[in-house]
């Protein structure tokens, strides 16, 4: 199964460039926020693949206008093809906008999805806008990562955690996959091809 995962800039090579043979073998579209909703729309339609989505920090048009086609995954578990996939979207609160959330708020949207996380028996991916905290974030306020999501990494060990909100250009070092656990780690700014 290939996933076209999604974050912060819309790519180019799809949006400026895009021709169909760019999407045959994609299965499904996850996108981690920050994005135009027409560029999600236009995603969903050129292609053949759903496309789940989480809110980012810089979303609050989504609610007037959302991406026509696509579903939003934002404190929820789904299952799409067997694989289990939560959403988590939002960022640490710094300005008082959308989607902005303290680290005990996200704590209680995870402390919610306890049950159905246990009916399903796990999650495969976690699909977040921001990342794990001290795991490819930024030191200031508005790109610090989540505490609680290492909490839930470590007990549910999904396959995947992807995120966005630290965009690669942010620094020479950032790095594009970091391991935690058993969880891979994937920063999906622009864009990333993931095979299961």
């Amino acid at each position: 199964m290939r996933l076209l995962l999604i974050a912060d800039t819309e790519s180019p090579y799809f949006w400026d460039y895009f021709s169909r043979s760019k999407m045959d073998g994609i299965d499904l579209i996850l996108s981690c926020g920050d994005l135009k909703a027409e560029y999600l729309t236009f995603l969903v339609t050129m292609g053949h693949a759903p496309l789940l989505y989480v809110h980012g920090n810089h979303d609050g048009g989504y609610e007037q206008r959302p991406p026509e086609g696509c579903d939003c995954i934002d404190d929820k578990l789904v299952t799409v093809n067997g694989l289990r996939i939560l959403g988590l979207g939002g960022c640490r609160k710094y300005s008082g906008g959308p989607h902005q959330y303290t680290e005990q708020q996200m704590q209680r949207r995870i402390w919610k999805q306890s049950l159905a996380l246990w009916r399903a028996k796990g999650v495969d991916i976690v699909l977040t806008h921001a990342p794990v905290r001290g795991y490819g974030d930024q030191e200031d306020l508005a790109h610090c990562g989540f505490d609680c999501f290492q909490d839930l990494l470590d007990r549910w060990h999904p396959r995947y955690l992807v995120h966005g909100h630290v965009h690669l250009n942010y620094g020479h070092d950032i790095q594009r996959a970091l391991q935690y656990g058993d969880t891979t780690l994937i920063n999906a700014c622009g864009y990333y091809l993931l095979d299961i």
